[in-house]
């Protein structure tokens, strides 16, 4: 048998978690801890080491050129020298436009992003690795990796830094309960990978929250960049997420957002006597036309007794079908539901407008889980090069909840108890809470 060396010397800690990985783990780690590193070597061992023919072994980030800035450079580094001793032309055998390296015995190694779970139905794995879970879609786990991994008992890692108290803090939790998982945490204050100088200026530059989150591994500080956290962490202390039942009396308002290929979001809410928002329902689907969100109206509205008020769309509700060529709203229309087309507005009177809105909100925290999470997570775009937050919120997986949500807050109601959130100009900020 030949020896391959390949230039991969784990650090102590890297080592400690190779020898202690289960079938799935968590690895709560701060920046620079090297646990992307970590990760592609172990896919590269498990592609070439598992039993089971043809072995899949898959990275997956939040988005797909995410996953081509993170890790391909370090897949194909330290899966070259494996290449090199196979095969005349080992760049034959690395496909850039798909991300994708197959081994001398068969396996392969592939990149993909969270933002396109469709890409990987009907794929089986050995191994996944999910980079900053929590900036996913939480079906991609459910619906689209956990089921590809059943047949062949696959592996999966989760990584990440956390983001608040969010998915990724809800899988590690439960990992330290059930001995299948195997769940750490890596502090930079313990191990002492980035020395106490650099942390020191490190820290000068950043907030608390900042260096908490980045280098301490704090669920608890706020999410960087978040547009609502503080309003939704405010929410959590009010205990105004919590149960919110439906009241016979007042009618149910809907909010959407329309995906074209991608999520449509509805929100229920209720607009109560004396302002208070009380949301009572979310519902949100990937690929349906029409008549499929029809007919969960007509299904919620009779399983709850509800009395629908308006259904609130964004100004491309009046779009016309490229197929068609009838408007969005005039086939909704006949297929039971009004609706009322809001205009185009600056996405940042509408963030305005959210804020001014929140602290009035009831959520309910069962039925609406996954909307409040994304309001949580919702947040501006970091511009790598500059250094800094662009003036945009980032495209993700909660743009479509939160785009329903600033729906409703610039509405004003044919009926009910409250006026339009509609600020002028000189009032509309971009400051980050």
């Amino acid at each position: 048998m030949r020896e391959i060396k390949i230039p991969y010397h784990p650090r102590e800690h890297q080592t400690e978690i190779h020898e202690s990985l289960k079938r799935f783990s968590v690895l709560v780690c701060h920046r620079r801890f090297g646990k992307t590193v970590l990760c592609i070597n172990e896919m590269i061992k498990t592609a070439l080491t598992c039993e089971l023919e043809r072995p899949r072994v898959f990275y997956i980030a939040p988005l797909y050129r995410q996953a081509k800035q993170v890790a391909w450079d370090y897949c194909q580094h330290y899966a070259r020298p494996i290449l090199e001793a196979a095969y005349d032309k080992p760049g034959d055998h690395i496909f850039n436009s798909e991300l994708k390296i197959e081994f001398p015995n068969g396996g392969r190694l592939q990149l993909f992003g969270g933002d396109n779970p469709d890409a990987l139905r009907g794929v089986y794995a050995d191994l996944v690795v999910l980079d900053e879970p929590a900036q996913m879609p939480p079906r991609l786990w459910t619906e689209v990796i956990r089921p590809a991994l059943t047949d062949r008992k696959g592996k999966a890692i989760f990584i990440g830094t956390p983001m608040g108290k969010n998915a990724f803090f809800d899988i590690y939790e439960a990992a330290k309960t059930d001995d299948e998982w195997y769940g750490a945490m890596f502090k930079a204050s313990e191990t002492n990978i980035i020395d106490a100088k650099e942390l020191a200026a490190a820290k000068t530059h950043m907030s608390d929250a900042q260096y908490e989150q980045e280098f301490e591994c704090s669920f608890e500080a706020a999410i960087v960049g978040a547009y609502y956290g503080k309003l939704m962490a405010q929410a959590t202390e009010d205990k105004r997420i919590t149960n919110v039942p439906h009241d016979p009396a007042v009618d149910v308002e809907t909010w959407a957002d329309l995906g074209v290929g991608d999520s449509t979001v509805y929100w229920f809410v209720q607009r109560m006597p004396g302002g208070a928002i009380h949301v009572i329902d979310y519902y949100e689907a990937d690929g349906e036309g029409l008549p499929h969100y029809a007919a969960m109206l007509a299904r919620k509205r009779d399983e709850g007794n509800w009395t629908y008020g308006d259904h609130v769309w964004p100004h491309d509700g009046a779009a016309r079908d490229l197929t068609t060529g009838v408007k969005r709203s005039e086939t909704m229309e006949q297929l039971g539901f009004g609706v009322t087309i809001l205009p185009r507005s600056h996405v940042h009177e509408g963030i305005e407008a959210v804020r001014v809105m929140l602290p009035k909100c009831y959520f309910d925290e069962n039925k609406c889980a996954r909307g409040i999470e994304a309001l949580r997570q919702y947040r501006q775009e970091w511009d790598d090069k500059k250094q800094t937050f662009r003036n945009a919120p980032l495209h993700d997986w909660t743009s479509h909840p939160c785009d329903a949500f600033r729906m409703g807050a610039m509405h004003k109601p044919s009926k009910g108890h409250m006026g339009p959130m509609v600020f002028p100009k000189e009032h509309v900020s971009n400051n980050v809470i």
